[in-house]
């Protein structure tokens, strides 16, 4: 049987800027849009404690540890997938291929949808942390309008217009800006950390302080579907970003092996950054409902604006702590609004090119070679978006938009997972590394999203799940807000795809963007060039089925991906079928 993949555009690339970052750049760039302060200030009361009753409590580090396992697998999925093909879509690019265009899309979907959402909540603390530093500094009457909805949301769009253009004026000045923020960020939570065990280990922290122990690394003894499933939907929340390394892969010198490298090294430094605070700030706070406790439900949202002040005291130096401590939450926000607005644009702009969406948001500046509708877009969306959430009420939408996220991630993220086993299935049994590092591990990593989002989206739905300060239950159509935003999230993608499909049928038709899997290409020979790339990277090579029942005669085949010459036939499935 023949596998041919046709040329499908007569342009030789998407017009981006190759060869811009390398690999320390990429892991910024990884690491940095992850946002570890914010995510870490936003959703670690989350995983300790829902509702007003204990979730993971003291085992907070242990959801923490727990949810870094499908993290890994699936960057090590998107490092296979990246070798290859590089393409900016990622998840919509590679789902694609594997199961088809409508699975694609709804992977494209899905990066959009959470990246859109998350920027309400990291705008809202961006604002608001704009007045308290100020505040900080002593600027009359600014403290005070760190509460005010008015004007955090003010600030919080000016953060979205500035970022929006920082990201519109080109990849490399957006990298160097992370060098900067992103140094601040690590810097004071580590420091942040080790004040806190050493005031624990020194008898100088609350009554109430717990002295870590090995034990909270074990989340094993927890309940599966009520703690540790919703846990980990939002201990996954605090990783996710660091696929913004693999979505400027055609902007990455070497895009076959930095991106994918760069996604791994993020998952790892993160893994370490939020084990070290995860311990301390239990430690120094513990699990309780009073003072600074983690299951105080007033500190739920914010668990640095309310340990930092018992932490620090108010010496001179407590206060300059203080101060560095909002500008990390600061900076970590700010920073990730724009690593938000890099991959969605990116996603946006690989599906414009596929035709799967408006060709509009395919133009890239002439100048400046990043995408120009999918970035000012991306903004528009995500003010008006921040807009609706504010008007609706910020405070009480908080949790549900972040466990939300976590829903959208895991399908994203889980379908990844899944698109790397089956790209692969021809050739997993080729080598012992292929089978794990394409094979297992994927489909380990996509399992356990899988099992993650069906009993987390469980327990989101309850009508208790959430509730308000005055101990109501925050409920959309008497069912729980965080299953409610992340359903409706989807669906509506779908409605999308629909009417889109009715609109432009190619994409869906399989004209743009077809699928295929780990295939062999002819070897270099007369007359023949063994180019194999993008489809809109000008002519492909012939594509060989692994029986090579469709070899001419005289011919040899290479490995699509590596390169080099193969001589084992691969049987093909009785069921393999390229549509």
């Amino acid at each position: 049987m023949t596998a041919t993949v046709p040329s499908t555009n007569d342009v030789d690339s998407k017009g981006l800027k190759g060869g811009s970052l390398g690999l320390i750049s990429s892991i910024v760039m990884g690491v940095a849009s992850t946002a570890p302060a914010y995510s870490l200030a936003a959703s670690l009361g989350f995983i300790v404690a829902s509702g007003g009753a204990l979730l993971a409590g003291v085992k907070a580090p242990g959801i923490v540890l727990l949810a870094f396992i499908p993290m890994y697998l699936i960057a090590v999925a998107y490092q296979e997938l990246n070798k290859a093909e590089p393409d900016c879509g990622t998840t919509f690019t590679w789902a694609t291929r594997a199961f088809g265009p409508i699975t694609g899309w709804m992977g494209g979907w899905g990066i959009i949808v959470a990246d859109v959402i998350v920027m309400a909540n990291l705008a809202q603390i961006a604002g608001s942390y704009t007045f308290t530093l100020l505040g900080e500094f002593g600027v009359p009457g600014m403290a005070d309008l760190s509460s005010s909805t008015l004007w955090s949301t003010v600030a919080g769009l000016l953060w979205i217009t500035l970022m929006t253009w920082i990201c519109y004026r080109g990849i490399e000045i957006s990298a160097r800006l992370q060098y900067f923020l992103l140094s601040i960020e690590v810097i004071i939570l580590i420091a942040f950390a080790i004040f806190a065990l050493v005031r624990v280990y020194s008898g100088n922290a609350e009554t109430y302080s717990l002295v870590p122990s090995l034990d909270w690394f074990n989340p094993f003894t927890l309940d599966f579907t009520k703690v540790i499933a919703p846990a980990m939907l939002t201990a996954i929340f605090i990783y996710w970003g660091w696929d913004t390394a693999v979505s400027v892969n055609e902007e990455t010198a070497e895009p076959a092996k930095t991106p994918g490298r760069a996604a791994i090294i993020s998952t790892l430094l993160l893994l370490v950054t939020y084990a070290l605070v995860a311990v301390a700030v239990v430690a120094f706070a513990g699990v309780g409902t009073k003072g600074v406790g983690l299951g105080n439900p007033d500190n739920a949202s914010d668990v640095f604006s309310a340990v930092g002040p018992d932490l620090f005291g108010n010496s001179l130096i407590g206060h300059i702590l203080l101060l560095l401590l909002a500008a990390s939450i600061l900076t970590s926000a700010s920073a990730s609004t724009q690593t938000t607005i890099l991959p969605t644009a990116r996603t946006a702009l690989s599906m414009a090119v596929y035709r799967a969406i408006p060709s509009k948001f395919a133009r890239i500046h002439p100048k400046y070679l990043t995408p120009t509708w999918s970035t000012i877009g991306m903004g528009i969306i995500s003010a008006a978006f921040y807009l609706v959430f504010t008007l609706i009420g910020a405070d009480t939408l908080l949790q549900a938009l972040v466990g939300s996220i976590g829903l959208m991630i895991a399908f994203y993220y889980g379908l990844t997972g899944f698109a790397c086993v089956w790209f692969y299935r021809k050739t997993l049994t080729s080598s012992f590394r292929h089978f794990i590092m394409r094979g297992l591990f994927p489909f380990v990593g996509g399992a356990m999203l899988l099992l993650v989002f069906v009993y987390g989206l469980q327990q989101f739905a309850l009508p208790d799940w959430i509730q308000d300060a005055k101990g109501n239950n925050v409920t959309i159509f008497g069912i729980g807000a965080t299953a409610v935003v992340g359903v409706i999230g989807l669906l509506l993608g779908a409605v999308l795809m629909f009417l889109w499909f009715l609109r432009q049928p190619e994409f869906f038709q399989g004209k743009t963007l077809p699928r295929r899997s780990d295939d062999l290409v002819l070897a270099p020979g007369e007359g023949r060039i063994p180019t194999f790339g993008l489809p809109d990277s000008g002519r492909m090579a012939e594509v060989i089925a692994p029986d090579r029942s469709n070899l001419p005669p005289g011919q040899k085949v290479m490995d699509a991906t590596t390169g080099d010459p193969v001589t084992s036939s691969i049987p093909v499935p009785p069921d393999d079928d390229p549509q």
